[in-house]
């Protein structure tokens, strides 16, 4: 088994360093072509952190797998709330600006509840992810008119402002000067390669590690994929927590959880439609739409989540961990 754990950690290692260098390529060429700081960070900086779970959705469900697919998204979801956040909140209270909650945190939930909702009628094909991915980009563009005038900012600002706050490089504003445009767009693209390299290594690995445990491909997604596919979240939240800035700790959370659910599985819905795994819509999705009821409730009482909140969100990923393992 030492040789599917071997595509595991190298199928993640290269997501995560070709993510990095696509992310800065792109960011650089950006600027470079004159796109303002603003849209910059709302959109490429900001789904920087969810390039590993859009290549791996969309090369497990070119590859025939969709529970690593879905559960990859879904799973994501619940560790984004139950785990990142509450080891977030367990190191510093996480502060929750109205804006965010009224605006983002609906959006999350409520693309959650849709998310489930569809899944439970029709297949995941290309109307439902041409309809999730034009829902991704009206909101992406009313948030960058409503941001464009006014001084407050919401959950997309925050996890692109996280992410550069963890790596430097990705800020919009740290282009090297005297580096060409064709230069950043090879970086790009060697961050492109390296990204769809690693996808289909960890997939193979997910699905070598299921068959070898004798377990489904959609516990592996749900858990093991899902977990390390989320690190550069976990990373960034933890980063934001430790220098006590909470409010972008939930910024980061709610922006991956709406990147995930509009953007990557609307994606891999229009790239290679499937059904949901029965597994995952009788019991994952449903719990991910009440993790994130769970999160918002939490997020609107005071305005803040505490340690007290961190410690419940923590157990209870500890809880749906064991309940999926035999």
């Amino acid at each position: 088994m030492w040789e599917t754990g071997l595509l595991l950690v190298m199928g993640l290692v290269l997501l995560m360093a070709g993510g990095e260098l696509l992310v800065r390529g792109a960011v650089q060429a950006a600027t470079r072509l004159g796109v303002s700081p603003l849209v910059i960070g709302l959109t490429l900086v900001g789904f920087g952190t969810s390039m590993p779970e859009l290549v791996t959705s969309v090369q497990a469900g070119l590859s025939g797998a969709p529970g690593i697919a879905y559960g990859n998204i879904v799973g994501s979801n619940i560790a984004n709330i139950l785990l990142i956040a509450g080891i977030s909140a367990l190191l510093c209270p996480i502060l929750v600006a109205r804006s965010a909650l009224r605006r983002d945190a609906a959006v999350m939930l409520g693309g959650a509840a849709a998310f489930a909702a569809v899944a439970a009628v029709v297949p995941m094909g290309r109307l439902v992810g041409f309809a999730m991915v034009a829902a991704l980009l009206g909101y992406i563009g009313f948030v960058i008119r409503q941001e464009r005038h006014s001084t407050a900012h919401g959950a997309l600002h925050d996890k692109g402002q996280a992410l550069a706050e963890a790596d430097p490089n990705l800020a919009p504003s740290a282009a090297p000067v005297g580096r060409s445009l064709v230069v950043s767009l090879l970086i790009a693209l060697l961050g492109l390669v390296l990204v769809v390299v690693g996808g289909a290594t960890l997939v193979k690995g997910a699905v070598a590690l299921a068959r070898g445990f004798d377990v489904s491909e959609t516990v592996i997604g749900l858990t093991i994929v899902a977990v390390g596919t989320s690190m550069p979240e976990l990373v960034t939240s933890v980063i934001a927590a430790l220098k006590r800035q909470g409010d972008v700790a939930f910024g980061n959370v709610v922006g991956s959880n709406i990147y995930n659910i509009l953007g990557i599985g609307g994606t891999t819905a229009l790239i290679a439609p499937s059904d949901l795994p029965p597994e995952i819509l009788g019991f994952d999705a449903p719990l991910m739409v009440a993790v994130s009821a769970l999160f918002v409730f939490f997020a609107a009482t005071g305005l803040r989540i505490g340690r007290r909140e961190g410690a419940l969100l923590l157990a209870g990923y500890g809880a749906y961990a064991w309940s999926l393992w035999p």
